[in-house]
């Protein structure tokens, strides 16, 4: 007698059939219901608005940086007219959620004003403000094909000296992708039509600077704390690390309050919590009274900390600081307790101080906080240079160039290289007494040599809608995202390495 095939034994058998179904089932569908329960998708929003530096004028003292090629300015004893205030309002986080996602990400095809939807009054939606894209694919974080680490006989390479070089595998996020984009500068939105700026990597001279990898990072700062203390340069650049951690995780808001001003978010696989601190002025401080017609100045207290920031650094493992922009408004300087001064104010029975007499004191009081306050690795980020060309920044100044300069090219004037200066000397005076402190280490992230080459990274007219009242408002200070800011936290990265 023939056996008769399997599916016609299962046929004449319900009860073998009806085992076989439950089994199949029990293979298939159980644990994809059990993935979809351990992975749901849920919206996350950031919210870190503020009010944005001033674009400073170009009527300022550019000083040479390390190099003939750089032009020389006569300072112009002037007032710098303050811009409007551009504050970006944007909702808070409430969540978390776990993406791993694949580098690097390829360029959005279509950048045209046509794929975003305008309401009547202009204001284009963003990912920042809407719920986060869903992941492109569940794949790991690939490593780049560039090197991942600087080799012994490099160990002594200057990281701040060096030339741009073309990158193709750039960009490692986009603004589809990363949900923590400001629109000012998400340089893609409004129609920016070319993209080569985000296609170059820091190339220091002697070595090559591994680029950033967000799984080394997060390891690396796993159980820790790190805090970003400044203006909106220093949250343009926790942006852009927000951005690069966005491949393997979001973090989760657990701000203690609604002030945007102070931000925290916790990375809960890895224990690691970053703090965004604003100080555009770095010492204490007191706004225009707007009650008072004659009240038009910041107030500073330059002997003074600013003890929103300097109350929290004892908990910090990482702090990294930096400003300068916001010190050309007018101003209004008090020490012991006193006025001692004025900055651009024209006030009766007042002493008008020279410009950067301010910045000056600021910054060594702001060192001092951390030499009396901090255990851990400190480091003070050098000035962030504008690239105004054509005029100032309220008389139809632009930054329309769209490639690095190369460093033997001559560039024309740009922003205040005396707060690179002070910088310097201010941090070496402090490198002195930190000698006498233990457990601190304070370093110096000399980026502004790399950024002086970069009058390509800038939003530009592209950091808004383009109407008629706002075309000449050009934004040539904060960077694009992504863009040539990412390369600071290639450098935090290395420096943080170097250090352990």
């Amino acid at each position: 007698m023939e056996l008769l095939p399997l599916f016609a034994a299962i046929q004449r058998t319900p009860r073998v059939a009806l085992t076989l179904s439950f089994v199949l089932f029990t293979l298939t569908i159980v644990p994809a219901l059990y993935s979809l329960l351990a992975n749901p998708t849920l919206p996350l929003l950031i919210s870190s608005s503020e009010t944005d530096g001033p674009f400073p004028s170009d009527h300022v003292h550019l000083s040479p940086l390390n190099s003939p090629s750089f032009r020389t300015l006569s300072p112009v004893n002037s007032p710098i007219p303050a811009p409007p205030y551009h504050t970006r309002h944007q909702k808070s986080s409430s969540g978390k959620i776990p993406s791993p996602n694949i580098s690097p990400i390829p360029v959005p095809p279509d950048h045209t004003l046509s794929r975003h939807q305008h309401s009547s009054s202009h204001q284009s939606s963003s990912p920042v403000n809407g719920p986060i894209p869903a992941p492109l694919n569940s794949s790991p974080v690939t490593t780049s094909t560039l090197r991942t680490q600087i080799r012994d006989d490099e160990q002594r390479c200057d990281l701040f000296k060096g030339e741009w070089i073309p990158n193709e595998e750039s960009p490692y996020y986009n603004n589809a992708t990363c949900w923590a984009i400001q629109e000012h500068q998400n340089c893609m939105k409004f129609g920016r039509p070319d993209t080569g700026f985000m296609r170059w990597r820091w190339k220091p001279d002697g070595c090559d600077l591994p680029i950033f990898d967000p799984n080394e990072f997060l390891e690396m700062v796993r159980g820790k704390s790190m805090g970003f203390v400044g203006d909106s340069i220093s949250r343009n650049q926790v942006q852009s690390l927000l951005c690069l951690l966005s491949r393997v995780e979001y973090p989760e808001d657990i701000s203690s309050s609604p002030d945007i001003a102070f931000k925290v978010w916790n990375y809960t696989s890895y224990n690691f919590i970053l703090h965004v601190m604003w100080s555009p002025y770095l010492v204490k401080t007191t706004k225009p009274d707007p009650t008072d017609a004659k009240s038009n100045f910041f107030s500073l207290y330059l002997d003074q900390y600013d003890t929103k920031w300097t109350s929290q650094i004892n908990q910090l493992d990482y702090l990294i600081i930096s400003s300068g922009h916001w010190f050309y408004r007018p101003l209004i300087f008090y020490e012991n307790e006193k006025l001692s001064g004025c900055q651009y104010c024209s006030l009766p029975n007042t002493t008008e101080l020279p410009l950067h007499y301010g910045y000056t004191k600021a910054l060594r009081t702001s060192l001092r906080a951390i030499l009396e306050n901090f255990t851990g690795l400190a480091i003070l980020r050098s000035f962030s240079p504008q690239h105004f060309e054509g005029g100032p920044w309220n008389k139809g100044g632009d930054c329309a160039r769209t490639r690095p300069y190369r460093r033997n090219e001559t560039i024309p004037e740009v922003s205040d290289l005396k707060i690179h200066d002070i910088q310097l000397e201010e941090f070496r005076a402090a490198e002195e007494e930190m000698e006498k402190k233990m457990g601190l280490r304070l370093r110096l992230m000399n980026t502004t040599q790399a950024m002086l080459l970069r009058p390509d990274g800038h939003p530009g007219r592209y950091g808004h809608l383009q109407t008629e009242e706002v075309s000449s408002r050009n934004d040539c200070i904060h960077w694009c995202l992504p863009g040539p800011i990412d390369t600071w936290n290639d450098i935090l990265l290395q420096m943080m390495k170097t250090e352990k």
